[in-house]
């Protein structure tokens, strides 16, 4: 079952305690190290972009629309609808010959609530691709189109562009097709639900893919080549995943996924991490991947000192007074 993870003080006294599950795996996929149950069943959620971009390389379409690295980076992403991440969603649009309107995830406001504010302040409408999954779908209209695939029903789990990335999971995951359950995400598109040791497997093969085919190694690398040259797609200023990435010199990637998913990815050193929060924050996931990084002997004293902040995270309050921490309960 899962264990205390986070506690959350006010002053000197426990308000909150977050449970969790977390697995981390090495090369033949044994677990090396687990707080709660590995086996935990969940939803992926957004931790599976990277890994469902995959198919916007094995497709051909990257090749044929010539896609940069920044364009196959936001195409990972979780993105704060920054300028610059709306730029590049619209860079994608007009390589395939698409608009906005052709991206059914969603209108939302961007993730991170100061730039939502800031936006609304500044009295810009906001459209289909603020939504933080745009990066993401763009990549998946862009194989349809590329394939010659509908698009009116792109987001359909009987389509073959979703077929492809069911396949793709399954493959990096090393789990069995029909174990996966089938779920709607948050931006319509099909949404994918096993054990946690397998999503820790799956970041695992895909920073280290020397298991998989030639061309699935091709596109994994390509994938990590995206993200770690361009983290600031990923989820934008002052984000975990793009820090992470960023003072970690090339040597992992991280991506956070809804209701308190985190996964990441180590090159070299043959590992893949999993966690659940089991409350379903996503603020309180930074000190326990800090903490298993820094257990794990992942991080040099400076990427340590870089990403300090989140450690032990401040609780402030509405004024921005620091009341109480955010800290690991193990």
């Amino acid at each position: 079952m899962s264990v205390p993870l986070i506690h959350v003080t006010r002053g000197d006294v426990v308000e909150s305690i977050h449970r969790g599950d977390l697995v981390v795996v090495n090369g033949e996929g044994e677990v090396i190290y687990s707080l709660g149950n590995p086996q935990k069943v969940t939803y992926f959620r957004s931790a599976a972009k990277p890994i469902q971009a995959i198919h916007v390389i094995t497709s051909g379409a990257a090749k044929n629309y010539n896609f940069t690295a920044k364009e196959i980076a936001v195409m990972c992403s979780s993105h704060y609808a920054e300028e610059w991440h709306i730029e590049i969603v619209q860079a994608i649009l007009d390589k395939i010959g698409l608009n906005k309107h052709d991206i059914l995830g969603g209108v939302s406001h961007s993730l991170n609530s100061s730039i939502a504010i800031q936006q609304a302040e500044a009295g810009i409408k906001v459209d289909e691709r603020f939504n933080d999954c745009s990066g993401k779908q763009s990549g998946m209209l862009a194989v349809c189109m590329n394939n010659y695939f509908s698009i009116s029903d792109y987001l359909n789990p009987i389509h073959p562009c979703q077929q492809s990335i069911l396949a793709n999971i399954t493959t990096f995951c090393e789990v069995d097709k029909d174990s996966i359950q089938i779920g709607i995400d948050g931006c319509s598109a099909p949404v994918h639900a096993f054990p946690l040791i397998n999503m820790a497997i799956g970041y695992r093969n895909l920073a280290n893919p020397q298991k998989l085919s030639e061309e699935l190694q091709n596109a994994s690398n390509t994938i990590f080549a995206s993200m770690i040259s361009h983290p600031m797609m990923i989820s934008g200023t002052g984000g975990f995943c793009t820090e992470l990435i960023k003072h970690t010199n090339g040597k992992l990637i991280g991506k956070v996924g809804a209701e308190g998913v985190y996964c990441v990815g180590i090159k070299e050193k043959d590992i893949g991490i999993a966690l659940k929060i089991e409350s379903g924050s996503m603020a309180v996931i930074p000190p326990v991947i800090m903490r298993t990084l820094t257990d794990l002997g992942l991080l040099t004293e400076e990427e340590t000192a870089n990403l300090s902040r989140f450690i032990e995270m401040d609780n402030c309050n509405d004024v921005g007074t620091v009341v109480g921490k955010v800290e690991v309960a193990y």
